[in-house]
């Protein structure tokens, strides 16, 4: 529970930090004063509030988002000063109120917090490329195909032989398993062309919206991995039994083990049973007798918790490092797919295809902090990126009263040489309001549906 509420504090904390941080600094470097920076929206926590020169420094109740209040004309305050927690009593001189400045200054301060949460993505995608190795599976071929994990649309995969190998999924060229999920489960595509080598291509007709299909695809596949020991646990089961690295186990109880699933589907039916291996080292066949740890685990599927075997080795992977030039570019494709992910998300809304149920708020984002926190850093860090796009989009919509609104009034006023009517401008934001407290309204409850339906 610590972890969770820590971890929610850290991602949202952090991102409408950033994003309110570059209207913060581009408002600062054209002129523009700002009389209060708040994380939240609502009434001011009093006792973590503190000014600094013209600018008051504040934390708000309402934990939905965050503001930077620039000087601006009294009327303008009448949609959003209930949300910017009132007034906050500095008078700014003619000068430096976001009227005042040309139209390419304040559509660039607008704009700040947007590029701001994209940069934050980029420059965290890019420094996990740089600190941290990738980890691949190398394997490319199907040993098997489980047909009962299938979806009725995708049965033709029954019909490939075994030890067939994927050269493409939706026409990318397949290096790695790790592709081989990545396309599979990518929502964007709305459909799965499989290429094999040596098997005509199929064709399944899933929608990548239908995620519980597509997941049951994937995990229908069983990679060909090569049984050979890449790591030995210290103090594992395996390491008592005699296993060493490089190892290629070849039977166990005198069946055959042509890929890992077997040798791993074995040791989880025997946990605390002793298992007869053959292993061939260094040239030579070695007899190896273990017996499988116990240990509790829960079904994907069903949620029941089971007691399978556990030995204590791993399959090989490969550790894939990017140089600093690499990771650049690698960070501009990564945050790319998530901005596509996130369009293709809200237009699946739009359209109807994704259910506004899936839609989630501030217990939403908490339970998948904790989650993904407790998966450790680089999962938290890539979490945070793809939230840092999420938002940066999302304020892009044009509602008013959200960055992207005021952005069209802007542009408008560009065309037309002139603001809109103050009046209509009003009615517009105050729409703008009501729609978004509308989907704060739906995302929470969403969050209470999810909460007590367990």
């Amino acid at each position: 529970m610590l972890l969770t509420l820590g971890a929610t504090i850290l991602v949202i904390g952090v991102l409408i930090f950033v994003h309110e941080l570059g209207h913060f600094m581009a408002a600062k470097s054209v002129g523009i004063g700002v009389s209060r920076f708040s994380l939240g929206l609502g009434p001011v926590i009093k006792p973590l509030s503190f000014r600094r020169g013209e600018t008051e420094y504040v934390v708000s109740w309402i934990p939905f988002g965050g503001y930077v209040k620039m000087a601006s004309k009294e009327e303008q305050e009448e949609v959003a000063g209930s949300l910017e927690g009132g007034a906050a009593g500095e008078v700014f001189p003619p000068e430096k109120l976001f009227e005042s400045k040309p139209l390419w200054a304040r559509i660039f301060v607008l704009s700040a917090g947007v590029a701001m949460n994209f940069l934050f993505a980029w420059v965290v995608y890019v420094f996990i490329n740089v600190a941290f190795p990738r980890i691949e599976d190398p394997t490319t071929t199907i040993a098997r195909i489980d047909a009962e994990r299938l979806p009725a649309e995708a049965k033709e995969l029954t019909d490939l032989p075994a030890n067939t190998e994927i050269l493409r999924i939706n026409g990318d060229t397949i290096t790695s398993w790790n592709d081989v999920r990545d396309r599979i489960l990518d929502p964007t595509s709305d459909q799965l062309s499989f290429q094999f080598a040596g098997a005509r291509p199929v064709i399944l007709p899933i929608d990548g919206f239908a995620m519980d299909d597509r997941v049951g695809v994937y995990q229908a596949l069983v990679p060909r991995r090569e049984p050979r020991i890449s790591q030995v646990g210290q103090g594992t089961r395996a390491e008592a039994a005699g296993f060493q690295v490089d190892d290629l186990v070849i039977r166990g109880n005198g069946q055959a083990i042509d890929y890992w699933l077997q040798m791993q589907e074995l040791i989880r039916a025997n946990p605390d049973q002793t298992i007869d291996f053959v292993v061939r080292r260094n040239g030579a066949e070695v007899a190896l007798t273990a017996v499988p740890d116990e240990t509790t685990v829960r079904d994907p599927a069903t949620g029941e918790e089971e007691i399978v075997g556990f030995l204590g080795v791993s399959p090989v992977i490969r550790e894939v490092r990017l140089g600093f030039g690499a990771s650049v570019g690698e960070g501009g494709r990564q945050v790319i797919a998530d901005a596509h992910l996130i369009l293709a998300t809200l237009s699946g809304l739009i359209r109807g295809r994704l259910s506004p149920r899936e839609l989630g708020g501030p217990v939403l984002i908490g339970q998948i902090s904790g989650a993904v926190a407790r998966q450790g850093l680089i999962p938290l860090l890539a979490f945070m990126a793809l939230f840092s796009v999420n938002l940066a989009i999302l304020n892009l919509l044009p509602i008013p009263v959200l960055d992207g609104g005021q952005l069209v009034f802007l542009l408008v006023e560009g065309v037309r040489g002139k603001p809109l009517p103050l009046e209509l401008r009003l009615r517009f934001s105050q729409f703008g309001l009501i729609i978004l407290l509308g989907i704060m309204a739906l995302a929470l409850t969403n969050d209470l549906l999810r909460v007590f339906s367990f």
